[in-house]
């Protein structure tokens, strides 16, 4: 457990250039806070103490901003920076190495019981306020930018953008009015 904060910390000090010490880290990172206390909640939620799970995850949201389902999967060294206002819902899996901004949404698109939330591979980068919806996968080390929505699959390292979002490079011809040359010369 102690080698897993340590490692939560040097993540954060890795990925945040304004974390100045490990002291700053573990008392003033609400989004640190949130990925701890949601350890603890899915642990309860595993052993079918599933009230308990849910008062400690709304307890969390209250302290930090950030809401995190306890029966969603999170891999390791999950960074959410800023945190406030991001949303984590009930069966969303989130891999390893994944950076979410404030604001990120990863929501359902169902009420049944059923997937209904997005998986985030390994790697994946999520900018501010974006939010992702239904059961989608996006890829490993693939990044969506602030702001976009996303309703479908994202290939491996491709970055998306805009509402609906698409990738990066046909964003960018739709934007400028230039052909695409995957499109022009397919």
């Amino acid at each position: 457990m102690l080698d897993t904060v340590r490692e939560d910390v040097r993540t954060a000090q890795a990925k945040d250039p304004a974390a100045t010490s490990a002291a700053e880290v573990v008392l003033t990172y609400p989004g640190l806070h949130a990925v701890w206390l949601y350890r603890l909640a899915h642990a309860l939620w595993a052993a079918d103490h599933r009230f308990a799970a849910r008062l400690l995850s709304h307890l969390t949201r209250f302290l930090t901003g950030v809401e995190i389902h306890p029966a969603a999967d999170v891999g390791e060294r999950l960074f959410i920076d800023h945190g406030m206002g991001t949303v984590v819902g009930e069966t969303a899996d989130i891999g390893d190495d994944v950076l979410l901004y404030h604001g990120v949404t990863l929501g359902g698109a169902s009420m049944r019981r059923e997937k209904r939330h997005p998986t985030l591979e390994d790697g994946v980068t999520v900018g501010a306020a974006a939010t992702l919806v239904g059961p989608i996968t996006v890829g490993e080390n693939a990044t969506v930018g602030a702001g976009a929505v996303v309703v479908d699959d994202v290939p491996p390292e491709t970055t998306v953008i805009g509402n609906p979002a698409k990738p990066a490079d046909e964003a960018e011809h739709e934007r400028d009015g230039t052909p695409d040359p995957a499109i022009v010369d397919g």
